[in-house]
Formats: C-alpha cells, structure tokens, sequence
C-alpha cells in the first residue's frame, strides 16, 4: 500500500484543540486520525481507520486461534428480549431507546448477551455442539451523560463481545481461562502496559469477572495494587477487611452529650478532645460513627427508598462503590430533610432507624462489640459508648468506604487470618498495603453463568439423554478504546509514537526537496509497497522541510526516511521515531534494509 500525503485526507493541526481533554483525545485530533462529529461521536479519517483495522485485526486473530467463530448481529434491536432479561430497566437511562413508525420499542444495542442467548437456542440442540463460543466486532452504543476525553468516553464506539456456551461450571472455567489467556496475547501484541484486576459483574451478572486495565495517569478507572502481593482489584470490587468483634455487653452505658456547632466530624472531634468526653483526650475521627443518607431507585420503582450508611468518620462515602454495591439501582445524595423530621441533619445516630423504618447498612469495621461517638437524633448532641450489637443491630453491611493509600490488603489480611483465597505473599503475618492507580478499561471478561440461559429456558439434549441448561461467559475488548489507550501510553511531547504493529504505516518517507528527491521517494516507495509494507509519502509541493518534519514526528510512523540534499551523495536520513536515533544509509540497498528493519519488528 502506498499513500502520498498529497492525495490523501491528512490535515494536521498546529495547536491543541480546545476541546481536547487528554493526551490521545489531543494527538488523535492533531494528527489527523479522526475528526469529531457529535459529542462522543468520531469519524475515522483514513490514517485513523489503518489504526483501527490494525487493532481490529489483532483482535480478531487471537480470538479466532482459540476456536471462536466470528458472526454479527444487528445494531438496532428489538425491546422484547431485554424486558426478558431484566436489562432494558436496569440499564435505565444509559441506553438509546426508540419506536419505530408501528410503536415497536427498540434500542441501540450496548451489548448482545440476549441475542447471543436466542441465537444458540435457535440453532443449537445437543451436547455434541459443546462448547462453543461465537463472537463479534461490532458497534456499541451508551447514552452517556457528559462524552468526554475523546474515544475514550464516547457514545458510540467499535466492541468485540464474545459469548462462550459451556455445559457445565468447569467448562465454563476453562473458557474463561482459554480467553484470559488470549486477552493477555492480544494487549500484548498492541503494545500496552496493562494489569488484570478484580471487578464487579454490574448489569452483566455472574459469579466472577475481571478488568484488564492500560495504566496511565488520565483513566477513568481507579484500582489498587498491594505493596506484597499480586492483589489488584478495581476499587469498586474491594474488600475491607474486618476488625474482630467483642462483647457488646462489655461497655459503658450510652451518654449524651451537649455538642453544639459540631455538624461535621473534625468540630465533633475538636469538641470531644476538649471537653475529654467520658474521661479521653485522645479522639480521633475514627472513633466516630458517620451515618450518611442515601435515595436508593430500583429500576421500575415509583419513589426512591432512603438508606442510611454508615462508616467510620474518617472515612468518605465513595457513591461509585456504593452504586456498584446496589446495581441496577441509581444512588443519589439524600436532600429532603423537610420530609423526614426524624433524621437531625448533623446529629444522625443509628439508634433510631429501625423505629423509623430505615434500612441501615454499615462499612465492614462496625462490628459487633465496636462502641462509637455518634449523633443522638438531637440537634447540638452527640452520644458515647454507642455500641454495635447492643444499642442498634445493622440490616447488613456494604462497601461503601473510600479507598485509600495504606489500606490493608484483603488478599494479604485472608492470608494470615487463615481464610481461603488468600496469597502465598504475605504469609507471613505482616501484609501488604494497597497503592492506588489509574487506568483505562480495554477488556472486561465475565463468568455469567446461567441468568441468561434461565431468563431465555436454553436447555439442550445432555450425553444421559436428559435436558442439560448450558452456563455462559461474556468476553468484551474495546477496540476504539484500545486505539486511543494506545495512544495514551505511546506518545512524546511531539506527537505520537506508535508500536510497529498498529502503526498506519511502516514506513514515512519524508521528501525534503523536489525533482529526483521526489522521483527518488516515490520509486522507493513503490517498491517497499510491492515487498509488501505500508508506505506514507509526504509528496507536498508547497510546504517546508520543517513543516514535514513536525507532521511526521506528530504522526507517529516508526520508520522515517528523510530523502534530502545528501540523496546526491548516495545517502538518505533514517529515524527511528521511538528512539530518537538518526542514521546515514547508502541508498543503494536501502530498501532491502528497510524491509529487514520492519520485518524485525514483527509487522
């Protein structure tokens, strides 16, 4: 293939676009890869679609090694199976819905778990057809409520899901393991420094699910790593640790205190060291007990419920876990105090919530035993020696707590305590603590199990002639997420700087003069393209050397030949784009040395 910029829909831009919010959202649109037509909408100039077909290509390729075979579905999907499965609800406002000319309600498909569902209970009726697994590259959309950041926060983007059918949990297993396997080859051959970490099921469901991250300093997506062991997990799917209960008997009895003007913990703290409330002068805000309310609307539900939280108050509520915490239902800050005379706002204890009729939930550290420094429902008082299992009996517990640098490590804490799942880091005794990170999400891989095959009766003929109900994994890779994390993690103060096997071309030839430069380029590059390399020749007429220079290190091609003045020496100007390094080579045999360079690199 052989492109001359000339001809070519390549327009480079000089300065950053006002919009442009991260690094990959800037290069991208600078370079001339794509062009924003909506908010979250892109279209791919052709340099771009190269990138994407690259990337696409990869994908397709480690998917296809493993057994899956590829087939699409539609876009544009009827209602009826997701109100089958629950999900047109729980998506709530997150998916693009519409009615055609007859009323029917369809959507614009942000995955295709029910069809992949139907299509297996189409065709498929024995054993003997398992396991199997099919898989797609297809267009996803999600109404998302602010786009940003570029391709990495879109309402339209390029997806690969793949469904796996298995007849029983330990195939499933294997699946899921087979395709872990596969995601690690194909992020690798893209290039990226990504981690694998826990995560939570969300609207997909199931048992187990993991999140293959791209570090970099813009993602949307925090998670933790332990300072001891491999233990990463999104902070969404964190575990807390729990302290060990006592008796809850073994304490004083609640006091009430005046506590005027201390609506917040550190007033409250201040307040209590002061005054050394039952004798102590050493509060902290981990003695106190915060109790944040919530409205918490399930999907379909008419008025939202009020739950109260509650957390040690050195701790914030992170909405995100909490939301995670409670899918498909939609969280929001609690702001109807006139409503609700029996909540004091600021002065919230959880003495009264079961006589109100509230659920309470609380973070894992308030256990039975553990006396807290509270609200006592009364405006300007608090109370002491407030004790779990004794003056209020929590509904359940929820993780709900930020997450903070120097936690304690979940899987180190199993470990010593004996707990199954636990590390061979850690053992012993003294843990690891968790660092905070953060990443772009570029594969999310879930064991489903049978929620789909139960809300769609999938059953199939067994080996003992019995009905056998198949169970299911969901394997997804943004491939229009993975170009733009690419670009995030391979990129310069100049421009981008792609690995050799996404890059839209192999080699950017970089003609610095006119006439036998130009003769000279194009003949070079005609027969790296006949030997069968990508080839991009800056052919312009009318523009500088130096104009040529900057466009070419801003797009990124690996290979630069600058054919210049020394061409009359016999000499062209190699650069390597990654490096830095520039090298004189002869210009006899500078093609067959070109095709070992590229080659070298894998492409």
């Amino acid at each position: 293939m052989l492109l001359r910029t000339s001809t070519t829909l390549l327009r480079t831009l000089r300065e950053d676009p006002a919009d442009a919010e991260v690094p990959s959202h800037r290069l991208l649109l600078r370079a001339g890869y794509i062009r924003r037509v909506a908010p979250g909408g892109y279209a791919w100039l052709p340099l771009g679609k190269l990138v994407l077909d690259r990337v696409t290509e990869i994908v397709r390729s480690e998917l296809a090694a493993i057994g899956d075979q590829e087939v699409h579905f539609p876009a544009l999907l009827p209602a009826e199976p997701y109100r089958t499965s629950g999900r047109w609800t729980e998506y709530g406002d997150d998916i693009f819905t519409l009615a055609d000319r007859r009323g029917a309600e369809h959507l614009l498909a942000p995955t295709h778990e029910e069809l992949a569902t139907l299509l297996v209970k189409d065709l498929v009726s024995s054993y003997r057809d398992f396991p199997l697994t099919i898989f797609q590259i297809q267009t996803k959309f999600r109404d998302e409520a602010r786009p940003r950041a570029g391709l990495l926060r879109g309402r339209e983007f390029l997806m690969k899901d793949a469904y796996s059918f298995d007849l029983d949990d330990d195939g499933l297993r294997a699946s899921y393991a087979r395709h872990r396997a596969a995601y690690r080859r194909v992020f690798d051959r893209l290039g990226l420094a990504y981690t694998v970490v826990r995560a939570v099921s969300g609207a997909m469901g199931g048992s187990a699910s993991e999140e293959f991250l791209a570090g970099t300093p813009v993602g949307e997506d925090t998670y933790v790593g332990c300072t001891v062991c491999d233990y990463a997990a999104n902070t969404e799917a964190v575990t807390t640790p729990a302290p060990a209960g006592g008796d809850p008997d073994a304490h004083r009895p609640t006091e009430v205190h005046d506590t005027p003007q201390t609506p917040t913990i550190a007033a409250l703290v201040a307040l209590a060291n002061d005054r050394r409330l039952t004798g102590r002068h050493d509060w902290a805000a981990a003695d106190t007990l915060k109790n944040v309310v919530l409205t918490v609307r399930r999907p379909g539900a008419d008025t939202p419920e009020v739950l109260v939280i509650g957390l040690p108050g050195d701790r914030e509520v992170d909405l995100r876990r909490v939301s995670a915490a409670l899918h498909p239902a939609d969280v929001a800050v609690f702001d109807d105090w006139a409503a609700h005379p029996g909540l004091v706002r600021g002065y919230l204890g959880p003495q009264v919530l079961a006589k109100l009729g509230l659920r309470y939930l609380v973070d894992p550290r308030v256990v039975a035993g553990t006396a807290w420094l509270t609200g006592a429902n009364e405006p300007g008082r608090h109370a002491t020696d407030v004790v779990c299992g004794r003056d209020f009996v929590p509904d359940g517990t929820i993780e709900a707590a930020e997450v903070r640098p120097g936690d304690p490590c979940p899987a180190c804490a199993a470990t010593a305590s004996g707990t199954p799942g636990g590390t061979a880091a850690g053992r012993d005794g003294t843990g690891g603590e968790l660092t905070i990170r953060r990443g772009i999400e570029i594969g999310h891989i879930f064991q489903l199990g049978r929620r789909f095959t139960d809300a769609f009766a999938l059953d199939v003929l067994g080996a003992a002639g019995k009905p056998v109900r198949p169970t299911m994994g969901c394997y997804g890779i943004g491939v229009s997420r993975a170009v733009a994390a690419v670009a995030e993690q391979h990129h310069d103060e100049r421009g981008l700087v792609w690995p050799a096997a996404v890059a839209p071309c192999d080699v950017h030839l970089v003609v610095a003069g006119k006439g036998a430069q130009l003769d000279a380029a194009l003949d070079l590059g005609g027969r790296l393209s006949a030997a069968g390399l990508r080839v991009l020749v800056d052919d312009r007429a009318n523009v500088s050397a130096g104009v040529k220079f900057t466009d070419a290190e801003l797009i990124g091609i690996p290979c630069v030949v600058v054919v210049g003045r020394r061409l009359v020496d016999g000499y062209v100007e190699v650069r390597d784009r990654a490096t830095g390094g520039r090298d004189e080579v002869p210009w006899d045999g500078l093609a067959d040395q070109l095709l070992s360079r590229v080659r070298g690199n894998g492409v």
